[in-house]
């Protein structure tokens, strides 16, 4: 199967947990079967200039994130850090993270939630 650029589910939505600012998340798997139920999100997304996601902890889950472009501060567990391009976040289960982008560019990252 092949998923063309133009099939693919676009949303540009506030930045979840309470967040500031807005996302764009591009859907790269529609559903748990196309995981093959082993996770809930593999996605492309865009997190703006100024935007970020708010610190949020998972249960059930863990979530990766994988660093396109972009730079931002990353809040592991309380611990902020820089993330780069090439950088790759994981944040088990049990454990919060959120992200910051700084700077003029966005972070162009994808994110992956594996159920645990």
């Amino acid at each position: 199967m092949i998923r063309r650029n133009n099939e693919k589910t676009t949303i540009r939505k506030p930045a979840p947990f309470n967040g500031v600012g807005e996302i764009t998340v591009r859907s790269l798997a529609n559903s748990d079967a196309e995981l093959n139920n082993k996770g809930r999100v593999f996605g492309h997304t865009t997190v703006y200039p100024g935007a970020e996601i708010g610190y949020h902890i998972h249960q059930g889950d863990e979530e990766l994130y994988y660093i396109l472009s972009g730079h931002g501060r990353y809040n592991d567990n309380g611990t902020l850090t820089e993330i780069h391009p090439g950088d790759v976040a994981i944040c088990p289960c049990g454990e919060g993270h959120g992200i910051a982008c700084l700077g003029e560019e966005p972070i162009e990252m994808i994110a992956l939630i594996l159920y645990q």
